[in-house]
């Protein structure tokens, strides 16, 4: 694994001595310096590159995927109101092993994170597209009468206008009336900023799914990063048990043949103490990356993912640190939301002002109604029927101008001015931060690229080390002591190459992430044989599961008690 780490070595050398500052020769110090400007060099602003109104551009990086391939259609997520109510629903019957592709596909089809800010992108344009509808006339139908019936039967003793008795009278009627109204607003100040504010919402919610997109990525990386780190130190916590056992065994053979020391024994029996625990912690991190990373594909329940890729360097970064820069600048989705931020407090301001402008409506109302029925009176015995219809078509102007409200409408306006303004200096701080970032991790890219080469001539130095020890200690020439410091001193160096790849890898996905770039130059394949080799002198040892006993009952002796069994 170490050596295809020689190119890209030479090349980030080769790139840091062609970003070094040259030297000025000390004779050239004395020498009258060329008149420069003293003005700072202008920037372009964000609006002149980006435009006021940015609009989001899903090319900027692949799209999610959307379906699953074959080979993962057993993968696909529970229903988004699932829930488990039987322990055997939950156990574990799987063990899948996913390579970084793999899981990338699945948290772009599964995570409910994802899905649920595509949906807030349907919003966004559903409440667009309300906002338009302000263009178009409306139409309203209101039929207040559709139909009624009234009944009614009075009596009267008085006289008509003829001298007869009004007697009884009886009504039976029906009345059936609408209207319809049709109307559009010729002159309406706050449609056109209500419209502008909708669509800069739309945009900043594509932009939201990118960076969503971009950060569950990132996301996924690092967690797949951190379950290939945790592997490799359940490996390390192995090889350093076997090893602890055969030096215990060592220890132990010499000390019945009355060569070696009781102290000897203990100190072995010490550090095989030591390698359990650390093996005991990597199987504990080994299981909660792996759920970390079953909880963000939202894999089925009874599914638990494995690392199929082996932990190894992903490969080099190619742009410079100042083109990672300028890159970050112009593909960061954060940059356009403040500017759209900008752009929608400004809108929400005319709309505020435009409370006290004048508000023209073209109304046109057609009004219908039919009326049936009769009216009885006694004792006269006259029956008029009463049958009538009625076609009423209006047309006129509607002006409403509110001409003082005691400036609220004014200081509202201000108010979102104030906010636009507010906006910009976010901007800016924002801005300092993504440098920041950036060089960051491109820093910390470059540490982590130096102690892969120094941790792995340290591995192999310590595993050189702790071989002629063990022959020394064979030999009787050395102690006890030293075998175990030299097998501390391999196991520490290797939890430290392990660690350094692991940084080195999530450096480079928050390179991406953080720039936009793609540009990463592929590390060759390893040349592994066949076989895996066997060290000289080393044995099989198997790794003994230790039974897990309650804490309660874990107990140690103390220093004036007797010294424990050495017996195997």
């Amino acid at each position: 694994m170490v050596s295809p780490l020689a190119t890209p070595l030479l090349q980030q050398d080769a790139r840091a001595q062609s970003q070094s500052v040259p030297v000025v020769p000390a004779a050239s110090v004395s020498a009258p310096a060329a008149p420069q400007d003293p003005s700072p060099q202008k920037l372009p602003l964000a609006t002149q590159l980006k435009g006021n109104r940015p609009k989001s551009n899903p090319n900027v990086l692949p799209p999610a995927a959307t379906v699953l391939p074959p080979d993962l259609q057993l993968l696909r997520a529970p229903l988004p109101l699932a829930l488990p109510n039987k322990p055997s629903q939950v156990s574990i019957r799987e063990l899948r092993p996913l390579s970084l592709v793999d899981s990338l596909t699945l948290v772009e089809v599964n995570n409910p994170n994802l899905k649920a800010l595509a949906i807030q992108v349907q919003e966004a344009q559903s409440a667009l597209r309300s906002k338009i509808a302000l263009w178009y006339p409306q139409l309203n139908l209101r039929a207040g009468s559709f139909p009624t019936y009234s009944g009614a039967q009075q009596y009267s003793n008085g006289l008509t206008g003829t001298g007869q008795e009004r007697g009884i009278t009886e009504s039976s009627i029906w009345r059936m009336q609408a209207d319809l109204e049709a109307s559009w607003a010729l002159i309406n100040p706050s449609r056109t900023p209500q419209i502008a504010a909708a669509r800069d919402q739309f945009e900043q919610a594509k932009n939201k799914y990118l960076i969503g997109l971009r950060d569950l990525r990132l996301q996924v990386s690092q967690v797949y990063f951190d379950l290939q780190q945790s592997d490799e130190q359940v490996r390390i916590g192995q090889e350093s048990v076997r090893s602890s056992q055969v030096s215990l065994r060592d220890a132990r053979a010499r000390f019945q043949a009355g060569v070696a020391t009781k102290l000897e024994v203990l100190q072995a029996e010490t550090q095989l103490a030591r390698d359990q625990q650390l093996l005991t912690n990597s199987l504990s991190a080994q299981s909660i990356a792996r759920r970390s990373l079953a909880s963000l594909l939202s894999l089925p329940q009874d599914v638990t993912p494995t690392a199929k890729d082996p932990s190894r360097v992903v490969g080099t970064w190619l742009p410079t640190l100042q083109e990672s820069i300028v890159a970050a600048y112009a593909f960061r989705e954060e940059l356009d939301q403040i500017i759209l931020d900008i752009s929608v407090a400004n809108s929400n301001a005319n709309a505020e002002l435009a409370q006290i402008q004048p508000l023209l409506n073209i109304v046109n109302t057609l009004s219908g109604g039919r009326t049936a029925g009769y009216e009885f009176i006694l004792p006269s015995q006259a029956v008029p029927n009463q049958l009538s219809w009625s076609v009423d078509n209006t047309v006129g102007l509607n002006v409403r101008w509110n001409l003082f409200d005691g400036g609220q409408a004014k200081a509202l306006y201000r108010r979102q001015k104030q906010v636009a303004e507010e906006n910009r200096y976010r901007f800016a701080d924002r801005r300092d931060t993504i440098r920041e970032e950036v060089e960051k991790s491109f820093y910390e890219l470059e540490a982590n690229n130096r102690n892969i080469t120094t941790t792995s001539r340290e591995v192999l130095s310590a595993r050189e080390s702790l071989r002629l020890a063990r022959l020394r200690f064979q030999a009787g020439v050395t102690t006890q002591r030293e075998v175990v410091d030299t097998q501390r001193d391999l196991t520490q160096a290797e939890v430290r190459y392990s660690n350094a790849i692991a940084d080195y890898n999530k450096r480079l996905a928050e390179l991406q992430r953080r720039t936009g770039l793609d540009q990463i130059s592929t590390c060759p394949a390893p040349s592994l044989p066949a076989q895996k080799p066997v060290a000289v002198g080393a044995s099989e040892v198997p790794v003994e599961v230790q039974p897990l006993v309650p804490a309660c009952q874990a107990k140690f002796r103390p220093t004036s008690s007797a010294v424990p069994s050495l017996a195997p």
